[in-house]
Parts: C-alpha cells; structure tokens; sequence
C-alpha cells in the first residue's frame, strides 16, 4: 500500500507568486513582523501585502496577532510539511522508475 502524502497544492500556489514567497522568506528569516514593516521592504503597496498576507495565511503558512492597530505576521515554518512530505514520496517515485529505466537499458545493451 502506498501512502499519500497531505495535498501540497495550497502551499504551491501561495509561493508561487514572488511577492508571497519573498513575504514568507522576510517572515522566516526576520521573525513576526508588522505590516507596515512588511509593505517598506516588499516594493509593493500596503493594500498588495495585504492580500499577499492573507493567502499566505489561507494557505496556513503564516498566523497573525493584533496588537492594538497592528497586525503582526509571524512565519509557520512547519506548514511546509505537507510539501516536504510530497516532495520525498515523488523522489521515492522517480528513483525507483529511473532505477528501473537503467535496469532495462542495462539489459537491453547486453
């Protein structure tokens, strides 16, 4: 039996965009931070952060506080899992149909 590793297709598309996952990596590296913060180093507007924000929190990859009229965004690293995960089940999948690819063409030049 084959185990199915969690649907990575959130994750994909919320750091498929360049903003997003230029957010997510200030997020990781930079620790929580404000959105105007945030919105100085990402040459985009505030209202752009904004959204960006919010997909990647849909997608679960970032948790927000309030802290009076702030909002505080902090990276959730560990939201990769599911990413990682698919990322070892489809190089399991493709050592094994490689491995078999160069069994048959062993064969073949013999």
């Amino acid at each position: 039996m084959t185990l199915i590793a969690p649907d990575p297709s959130p994750i994909l598309r919320a750091l498929a965009d360049p903003t997003r996952r230029g957010l997510f990596e200030h997020l990781c590296r930079g620790g929580e931070q404000t959105v105007g913060a945030l919105t100085s180093e990402a040459g985009v507007s505030q209202p752009a952060v904004s959204k960006h924000l919010a997909q990647l929190k849909a997608a679960g990859l970032v948790s927000d506080r309030q802290a009076g009229r702030q909002t505080h965004y902090q990276a959730r690293p560990e939201a990769l899992a599911p990413l990682t995960d698919w990322t070892v089940q489809m190089t399991g999948f493709w050592t094994s149909r490689l491995d078999a690819l160069d069994s048959l063409l062993s064969r073949m030049d013999q």
